[in-house]
């Protein structure tokens, strides 16, 4: 009958002769291990069978590690079985035991169950996040292995154990114990570095992760790391800070040498107060105070050696943070420009931020911490195993190993966290700056609740562990200018009215803006104002808008002061196209979409289609959801101003403001851009602040500004006529578009097409028109005729199989350009289409229009620049 334990130990007693017995301990341990691999190896076999991908072969590389960690779990059942065979049939009074039984039948099915485990992992992957490591069930089977083995060392002073190291069979137990335990170690080592685990890069997203390497080992290139830093710390162009690097590492050694001497003369002093006769040793007692005293003592203090380092080395942190943060500042200005457009400045900023101070942390842990620790421990082994045996010295590094290996352990899993942590206080930072740098956008679209919103969910995903509380609440004290009025309601908007009554303004007492400024846009029509720079046509639009209160009079929109009404609702009611489009660095439906946030994509589409800009989105390979980088800068000019337009239309207001929309783009470009603007004009009460004057001659009123007065005001003719400010600037423009524009330049129809032709900086042409379509600047077709007519040199017939419209003035609105407007082909049947269109433009404009049959009139003439 096979006895399950030897016949002087049992199950009931666990400890005696100084120690734990084999069967219980190998009991204990291998039915822990084969119970932990059938329920849970088993669960993850079966998950990889339901649910894993093979992965492509192609990524799955060559690996010497892995063949390595295949060799070492062979080898385990191979010890466990030739122990066996020696405990049972070799060794003197071999016999075979239940629990070595027990032992070899968990080797022969847990270790080959983590071959299969180990093999499935690497060949196949798991719909999850792709991760650099083994799954769980092989660390912590890993884990207890390594862990039984050390078990064993409560054994050291067990009677019967093998640690006597007194027979053959003692001697030949211990060998294979050292055998096991380093290949558990390496074993477990190997397993957190996961040479043979390959990371399917399954979507963008997780190649992204990749890319942030959340996943890999904080030590990984470590030594690289160090050595970059390294140089950082020693100061070569001064000697004073190198003489300081010098004695802060002479007082760490001296630091190190004390703290040997503070026990060996503890020792000396209790030995005296030991032995009779007692032997008051006073010069030890103070020799014990003095290195106690440069040593430091109790909870949380420093000695003297200590204090006296770190005072030194504050200068030498400095020069270390100061070289690093000028190194990266020079590297970051030597990046690509795409570099710089696919990130975040707020991130960028605050990686620089948390880097220098990661970089100073880890500096003095390494050299004030980690280095002088290992130091002890090395000198601790050497003087026990030579002032007692090689077994304390043993023990002392055994135990420290274990130490160092969970230390890295926790680090390791820490640092997945950190890293995320990190990842999300980069983006709270980026999105509080990139909100910042579009203020005056949020303040548009009344936007600042969702935007407070999106950054509470920011620094929801990231809770700072300390704050700079100072700063914070300087921050917080900062008193708000514009608030709303208590009780203030919703503004009601009916028409759209603008009425500016008296108003006075200045950004400082020094000196005033706007002064008594006084006048009315009526609903549905167009003012403009234009002015020299500094006039206060930019202030007249933030007044508006609520940016900042006047000084005296008051701003309505239909009647309503808007002191007396909520800054959210009368935001909402505006719409705006800036000068200086600034659009979030998000996707281009992120920015359109920001005009009504939450509206539904066939909405923003619809936008995109009314500025004309829908085209041109679908031609970029990630359309709707490209992203349109810092301050917008991955779009050229003109698209910014549509994804602009595109956002005023979608958020659909009964008030449009329109300031210098189009005065940063070139000539080219600003024409395209007119009729998207015409659109968002459409209907609404428009304010126009304006540079170019010839994108505001069709307004009803036109206002000239002048060191913050209204100085003239009336439509374009009548302000041209007066012969004042107005004029001037006109006769300016001209002036400069002579100087500078290409003829070629401003000779175009509707369709982009170039519809005459210049000889010598002039153009002669003949063609037929319709009255019916004229225009507002050609109220007397028989004046137009008759000038043209007398200019006439050559004739040159319109290259089209269409009926045109030609309007020209010598005080042409678009600075002496021809405009020629394509009718369409009659047998297009489009004609009625662009006839409507004429003809509501020219009754827009109180130009007669003939409602009997069409009356065609030849007109010649010949233009010069």
């Amino acid at each position: 009958m096979i006895h399950y334990c030897p016949n002087d130990t049992s199950m009931d007693v666990i400890w005696f002769n100084h120690g734990v017995s084999q069967c219980f301990m190998d009991t204990v341990a291998m039915a822990s291990i084969g119970g932990f691999m059938l329920l849970f190896g088993t669960l993850q076999l079966v998950m990889y069978r339901r649910y894993a991908t093979e992965i492509n072969p192609l990524q799955i590389g060559k690996s010497r590690m892995y063949n390595f960690q295949l060799f070492l779990l062979v080898l385990l059942p191979l010890l466990t079985t030739v122990r066996f065979v020696l405990e049972g049939f070799v060794f003197d009074g071999a016999q075979v035991y239940g629990f070595m039984i027990l032992s070899i039948a968990v080797a022969l099915f847990a270790y080959p169950y983590s071959i299969v485990l180990l093999v499935r992992e690497r060949y196949y992957q798991l719909p999850s996040v792709p991760t650099r490591g083994h799954g769980l069930v092989l660390l912590v089977f890993w884990t207890m292995l390594f862990v039984v083995q050390n078990i064993a060392f409560i054994n050291l002073n067990y009677r019967d154990g093998w640690f006597r190291l007194v027979t053959l069979k003692d001697k030949v137990e211990f060998g294979m114990f050292v055998v096991r335990y380093l290949t558990t170690m390496m074993l477990f080592v190997i397993g957190l570095k996961a040479p043979g685990i390959t990371s399917a890069q399954l979507s963008d997203e997780y190649q992204n992760l990749t890319q942030t390497q959340e996943n890999q080992s904080t030590f990984r290139n470590a030594w690289s790391k160090l050595r970059t830093l390294l140089p950082f710390l020693w100061p070569k162009k001064d000697v004073v800070l190198q003489l300081r690097v010098i004695i802060c590492f002479a007082l760490l050694i001296g630091g190190r040498v004390i703290n040997l001497y503070v026990p060996i003369y503890n020792k000396k002093i209790v030995d005296s107060l030991s032995v009779r006769p007692i032997d008051f040793r006073w010069d030890w007692i103070l020799m014990y105070v003095g290195f106690k005293f440069l040593q430091g003592g109790g909870t949380g203090s420093m000695g003297l050696l200590n204090n006296l380092r770190s005072f030194l080395w504050i200068r030498i942190q400095q020069y270390t943070t100061r070289e690093i943060e000028l190194e990266l500042f020079r590297h970051l200005h030597s990046l690509s420009l795409r570099w710089h457009l696919n990130r975040k400045t707020g991130e960028v900023l605050r990686v620089m931020d948390r880097g220098t101070d990661s970089i100073n942390n880890l500096l003095n842990y390494i050299l004030f911490s980690i280095t002088p620790t290992i130091v002890d421990i090395l000198i601790a082994v050497v003087f026990f195993i030579t002032a007692f045996n090689w077994w304390f010295g043993f023990i002392v590094f055994l135990t420290m190993t274990l130490y160092i290996v969970a230390t890295i352990m926790v680090t390791e899993w820490r640092t997945k966290f950190q890293r995320r942590m990190n990842l999300a206080d980069n983006q709270q930072k980026a999105r509080s700056v990139d909100s910042l740098l579009n203020f005056e956008t949020v303040k548009y679209y009344g936007a600042e609740q969702y935007e407070v919103d999106c950054y509470r969910d920011a620094i929801l995903k990231f809770q700072k562990n300390f704050v700079d509380m100072e700063n914070m609440f300087d921050l917080m004290r900062e008193d708000q200018e514009v608030l709303d009025a208590p009780g203030a309601g919703e503004l009601a908007v009916v028409r759209g009215a603008i009425d500016f009554n008296d108003v006075t303004f200045g950004y400082n007492v020094e000196r005033y803006v706007l002064r008594n400024v006084s006048f009315t846009v009526p609903a549905g029509r167009t003012v403009a104002i234009v002015g020299p720079s500094g006039a206060g046509k930019s202030t007249i639009m933030r007044l508006l808008f609520r940016f900042y209160d006047v000084d005296t009079g008051s701003i309505s929109v239909d009647g309503q002061n808007i002191k007396t009404v909520r800054q959210s609702s009368l935001r909402q009611a505006i719409g705006v196209v800036p000068q200086d489009t600034v659009l979030f660095n998000n996707t281009i439906k992120y920015n359109i979409q920001y005009g009504r946030v939450g509206a539904p994509e066939a909405d923003v589409i619809m936008a995109a289609r009314s500025a004309d800009i829908h085209e041109r989105i679908l031609t970029f390979p990630d359309k709707y959801e490209t992203q349109v980088g810092e301050r917008g800068l991955r779009l050229s000019g003109g698209e910014k101003q549509r994804v602009a337009i595109a956002r005023t239309i979608l958020k659909g207001p009964s008030i449009v403001l329109l300031d210098e929309a189009t005065s940063a783009l070139d000539t080219q470009t600003e024409r395209n851009i007119q009729s998207a603007l015409a659109k968002v004009c459409a209907n609404r009460t428009t304010l126009i602040i304006a540079h170019r004057l010839s994108t505001i001659i069709h307004a009803d009123e036109i206002l000239v500004l002048k060191e913050g007065s209204i100085v003239e005001r009336g439509r374009h003719e009548v302000l041209l006529e007066q012969n004042g400010v107005y004029a001037a600037m006109w006769q300016q423009q001209l002036e400069n578009l002579e100087a500078g524009t290409n003829a070629t330049d401003v000779m175009e129809d509707v369709t982009g097409s170039t519809p005459l032709s210049f000889v010598n900086d002039c153009v002669s042409f003949t063609t037929t028109v319709s009255a019916r379509f004229w225009l507002m600047d050609c109220r007397n077709i028989a004046d137009a005729t008759k000038m043209a007519t007398e200019l006439y040199k050559e004739a040159i017939h319109v290259p089209f199989m269409a009926k045109f419209v030609v309007f020209a003035k010598r005080t042409d609105p678009l600075e002496a350009r021809l405009r020629v407007f394509c009718m369409t082909d009659d047998r297009e049947d489009k004609t009625l289409e662009h006839q409507e269109h004429f003809t509501e433009v020219a009754k827009s404009r109180d130009v007669e229009v003939l409602e009997d049959k069409p009356q065609y009139i030849e007109l010649a003439g010949n233009w010069c620049r």
